[in-house]
């Protein structure tokens, strides 16, 4: 079948590579109908050293099952399904309590973390199915499947930063960054019922979408200029919650730039840094806090599933280009050079 692998910075192909097999009585082998490119793929096709590759691609996807083993009980044949970026058994301490990233089963493991696997491909070996992947209530040919494939990452991960956050009715919201998790993010502060949304971006294109998803207000500068910007909207004070979802350094700091006494920073870009200001002069002088983490979006499924399917939402607006397996590689430039905000891969 045909796959995409990553050799290196700038370097993805999309080659022949051996089949899927059952390999344990609890897998499921998918083929995968509809995935996408992820902004997180960028950090390693950005920085990726070439003796670290080539690795498999891609943590999105919706498929048909074609096979299960002995012990898949939930799944048969010809179930569209789709799949966290996480793998889970879903029945664990964590995973009662919602914390499917942190699920402690000797298989569970980002797809990221899986070398043999990648959802960036024709089919996949699904390891604890019956936990990880979920069915939906549709055909696979169905309008509703870019805001269904949402639900494996994007959504899911602006979802979880608003209630890492605590967003509801009484809270005023700053989202830093308007890429895909930053404008579900946005999406998700209005469902939970956010007063004010400031979204901090500077891509005319990205921020409109986000004027849709609910932003009330606009902020393009950074840095110190942007910081202002967000106080002078907030009364001086900043906002309740901000929403971090870039991952470096310059965000971290604007986030405590606009973030009010005794509010929340959640984070859900990918940190770049393991060393961050969090000491008197910044955090516990104000009695800040910090939330977040990688989304545990199996938790949220079944929970954000009915608003698409009832036509309260469309997360899958943030594709705004669709390529075959084949264009794959031109896609991460696309994104990489910011020419599109999030590439879907129909199959």
């Amino acid at each position: 079948m045909r796959a995409t692998l990553m050799y290196g910075a700038g370097d993805v192909r999309v080659e022949q590579v051996p089949d899927p097999v059952i390999k344990l009585p609890t897998d499921a082998l998918v083929r995968i109908t509809a995935s996408c490119v992820c902004g997180s793929d960028l950090w390693p096709y950005g920085s990726m050293k070439p003796e670290d590759g080539p690795t498999r691609m891609g943590h999105e996807f919706i498929g048909i099952v074609e096979d299960t083993g002995p012990e898949v009980t939930t799944l048969r044949r010809g179930d569209l399904v789709v799949a966290p970026f996480a793998i889970s058994d879903n029945t664990c301490q964590f995973c009662r309590e919602g914390l499917h990233t942190s699920c402690v089963h000797p298989q569970a493991d980002f797809w990221d973390g899986m070398p043999d696997e990648g959802g960036q491909a024709e089919a996949i070996r699904v390891p604890l199915a019956d936990g990880t992947l979920v069915k939906l209530p549709v055909e696979a040919d169905s309008a509703l499947m870019p805001s269904l494939l949402t639900l494996a990452d994007v959504l899911g991960t602006g979802h979880h930063a608003a209630v890492a956050g605590g967003v509801d009715e009484r809270t005023r919201v700053t989202v830093i960054g308007d890429g895909a998790v930053g404008l579900l993010a946005v999406l998700s502060a209005r469902r939970l019922g956010a007063e004010q949304v400031v979204l901090m971006g500077r891509h005319l294109a990205r921020t409109d979408l986000g004027r849709e998803f609910g932003a009330t207000d606009v902020v393009a500068a950074r840095g110190e200029e942007g910081i202002a910007r967000v106080r002078d909207l907030t009364g001086g004070h900043g906002t309740h919650v901000v929403l971090e979802a870039v991952g470096n350094m310059p965000a971290y700091r604007q986030a405590l730039g606009v973030v009010r006494p005794g509010g929340v920073i959640s984070r859900v870009g990918v940190p770049q840094y393991e060393e961050a200001p969090i000491g008197m002069g910044s955090l516990f002088r104000h009695n800040l806090r910090l939330a977040g983490g990688p989304a545990p979006v199996r938790a949220y499924i079944e929970a954000l599933m009915p608003d698409i399917l009832n036509g309260a939402i469309e997360p899958g607006r943030v594709f705004d280009a669709t390529t075959g397996l084949d264009g794959v590689p031109a896609g991460y430039r696309d994104m990489a050079d910011r020419r599109s905000l999030k590439v879907l891969i129909e199959l």
